[in-house]
């Protein structure tokens, strides 16, 4: 099932990222455009999450 209010949540954050990293010219060491950068980091913090949740299991702590 989709959470619609956390997707959107996400849209905003990686908006606010893309427009950072635009602000601040980090782009320009990779020449990678800014929204693919902001798609990369977005999809990191989600991967640490689901790393947590997992390393919770393993470890027998229930999900919060």
């Amino acid at each position: 099932m989709v959470d619609f209010n956390k997707m959107t949540k996400q849209s905003r954050l990686r908006k606010d990222i893309e427009q950072a990293i635009n602000k601040h010219s980090i782009e320009n060491g990779s020449d990678t455009p800014d929204f693919i950068l902001a798609e990369y980091l977005t999809d990191c913090l989600r991967a640490f999450d689901k790393a947590t949740v997992r390393r919770g299991e393993w470890y027998g702590r229930k999900e919060s």
